[in-house]
């Protein structure tokens, strides 16, 4: 099989939709599967990953998720690459520039065309008070996903929640982590030393330092601590975005700002960790809440969004309240008072871990495409 793939944002982009295509397409390979990948340029440093498997387009910042970006795609140049690599099948990631070339060549070339829901943007225009491009957004979804003859959502959450506003051919594409460098087993006092922790535990958040995060209850609930506990706490902020300014100004003198860390190091940093929290109600699924259970920390998130699929309440972590900061800020205390309680939230998380393979979710993600392909056949020659 030849797939194609469409998307607005590849690696080394440092978002979950990036990285997610990045582990496909690692599978890929290792499969020894053709794949070609139609993406944007990056602000990040593509000269360290360049490919003949990928084609690259002029872009701009999206104003919403700077991250992710706008390209200007040359048509005919995709379309005569499409040809002569001749995919069996088109996967389109995102809902911009680059999905929309999809869709269009997938139709004119009569190619099978599935697709991956990777963000709420519904939720994203809430906290940048665009509220009222809601109906226009929900509008403009349902046209762009109606071609597809499959359309992969990451959580269980997202599933019910397309398919009440009427999304068809819906299935559950879970993501998977990387247990192998996602692990309880560092050497934690050197990674201690390395990133300044001389306190007693180790408070983590990763991911955007922007408002759809809710960073912002993360600072409230970061203060609201009793002063005795709080002498106790190392704060870790590990990401950047446009909120970092800001934060690193009204920030609590026991919180350090790390900037974007990856691979080993941030595995590292999770390990590390006595304690992940991600009050981010927005998630489809929660990449890096996976990757701290897999590092055997305990997880207290926002009780919203994908994440609630991930987190068994009481069992490998707490779900709070979206945007209570009392709630994150009991849970914290909840879970430093007891070590034991900690201890058993990080052996069933990583148990938990171990049984969501790359490898299985994404053979099962091919055995879709070839069902897809198979059902196109029988059309065309019914």
């Amino acid at each position: 099989m030849k797939i194609a793939i469409f998307t607005d944002t590849f690696y080394p982009d440092i978002n979950g939709v990036a990285r997610t295509l990045k582990h496909f397409t690692n599978f890929l390979e290792k499969q020894n599967i053709s794949y070609k990948v139609f993406a944007p340029d990056s602000d990040a440093n593509t000269n360290e990953y360049i490919s003949s498997h990928i084609s690259r387009f002029k872009s701009w910042p999206f104003f919403l998720y700077p991250e992710c970006r706008l390209a200007f795609p040359n048509l005919f140049r995709i379309k005569s690459e499409l040809e002569a690599f001749s995919p069996e099948i088109i996967h389109v990631a995102t809902p911009f520039n680059m999905g929309l070339c999809g869709i269009y060549l997938a139709k004119k070339l009569s190619i099978p065309l599935v697709g991956s829901y990777h963000t709420d943007f519904d939720y994203y225009l809430k906290f940048y008070d665009l509220q009222f491009f809601t109906k226009i957004l929900w509008k403009y979804m349902k046209w762009f996903h109606k071609p597809f003859k499959k359309l992969f959502v990451p959580s269980q959450e997202t599933f019910t929640q397309l398919h009440r506003r009427g999304f068809a051919n819906l299935e559950i594409w879970p993501h998977g982590v990387d247990c192998q460098l996602f692990h309880p087993h560092y050497d934690k006092q050197p990674i201690r030393e390395k990133r300044g922790v001389t306190k007693k535990y180790l408070l983590t958040f990763v991911g955007r330092l922007a408002p759809e995060k809710d960073v912002k209850t993360l600072m409230t609930a970061a203060k609201s601590l009793p002063a005795k506990i709080n002498e106790q706490i190392q704060w870790l902020v590990v990401g950047d975005g446009p909120l970092r300014e800001e934060l690193e100004v009204d920030a609590p003198a026991n919180m350090t700002f790390t900037g974007y860390v990856t691979g080993v190091e941030l595995a590292e940093i999770y390990s590390a960790s006595d304690l992940f929290v991600f009050p981010s109600p927005t998630e489809t699924f929660g990449n890096v809440v996976i990757e701290a259970l897999a590092s055997g920390t305990p997880v207290i998130t926002a009780n919203s969004g994908g994440v609630k699929n991930i987190i068994k309440q009481g069992a490998t972590g707490y779900l709070c309240e979206a945007g209570n900061a009392a709630a994150f800020a009991d849970a914290i205390l909840k879970l430093l008072e007891n070590e034991g309680l900690r201890s058993q939230f990080a052996r069933e998380g990583r148990d938990y871990a171990l049984a969501q393979s790359w490898d299985t979710i994404l053979s099962q993600l091919l055995w879709h495409y070839q069902s897809v392909f198979e059902d196109t056949n029988i059309e065309k020659y019914a």
